[in-house]
C-alpha cells in the first residue's frame, strides 16, 4: 500500500469510528473517540492518558503511524493490569 492510500484510509477511519494508531518509532499508541472527540495516548507497556486533540506529537503519529484494532491497543493495556 502507498503512503497515499494509506494516508486517505486513515481519514477515512476518522469519519466513520473509534481509531486506533500505533506509532513504534515512539513505542506509543493512541486512541481517538470519534464521538467525543477525546484523546488518549499509551506509551507502549503503560496506562493510557487523556491528551489534547491538537497535540503535535498525536499528529506526527496520525502521518507517520499505522492503524491498528481496538483489540491490539486494548491488549497492551492488559499487559499492566
Amino acid at each position: 500500500m502507498t503512503d497515499k492510500n494509506e494516508a486517505i484510509l486513515k481519514l477515512e477511519a476518522f469519519a466513520k469510528e473509534d481509531v486506533y494508531l500505533d506509532y513504534p518509532y515512539e513505542d506509543v499508541m493512541f486512541r481517538h473517540e470519534k464521538d467525543t472527540g477525546r484523546v488518549f495516548r499509551q506509551f507502549y507497556n503503560e496506562t493510557e492518558k487523556e491528551i489534547d486533540p491538537t497535540s503535535s506529537f498525536f499528529h506526527e503519529a496520525i502521518r507517520a503511524g499505522h492503524l491498528i484494532d481496538k483489540a491490539r491497543y486494548f491488549k497492551s493495556d492488559d499487559s499492566n493490569q
